[in-house]
């Protein structure tokens, strides 16, 4: 894997990281942060465990590169490890599946708060695709808002309305 096949950035937030896990693992919660402009809404109840999934309804108008309409996709978490880590897979109507995954690592900060590093990997991707030139679809700085607008989210308290 190269640098140019993987996009990682890093935060500081002022909330540990039991509250950031619960907003990552609430389909919901992708929604509530995503900066793309992509996730509409979402179905399906809190992740618990790799191999769990929900869909996400999207809309890839916000990025301006395909006329995809709105779609729905599948979400299968293929790591969970409760408040470090959470990562999973994209599953939609194109064939052959792309096979890039996004997640989070958490780790606790000094101050009781979180440093929160999402990463999105494309290292894997089937070959048409990688040809295709789209990759990446979502920029460095789209994963930076996200984690202004996760950080600015869980200090409202969402995790705990999530937790209801």
């Amino acid at each position: 894997m190269t640098a140019a096949e993987r996009i990682e950035v890093t935060r500081a937030v002022s909330t540990p990281p039991s509250e950031v896990f619960a907003l990552l693992c609430d389909p919901q919660g992708h929604v509530a942060i995503d900066a793309s402009g992509m996730l509409q809404d979402a179905e399906g109840d809190r992740v618990t465990a790799v191999g769990q999934s929900f869909v996400v309804h999207m809309d890839r108008e916000s990025l301006g590169d395909l006329d995809l309409g709105r779609y729905d996709v599948t979400v299968t978490i293929t790591t969970l490890e409760r408040d470090r880590e959470i990562a999973w897979t994209v599953l939609g109507r194109v064939r052959p599946q792309i096979g890039h995954v996004y997640g989070y690592r958490l780790a606790p900060s000094d101050d009781g708060g979180s440093l929160v590093t999402s990463y999105y990997d494309w290292s894997d991707i089937a070959p048409e695709w990688r040809d295709s030139g789209i990759f990446p679809v979502i920029s460095e700085a789209s994963l930076k808002a996200t984690l202004g607008i996760l950080d600015r989210t869980v200090r409202r308290g969402y995790p705990l309305a999530a937790e209801r």
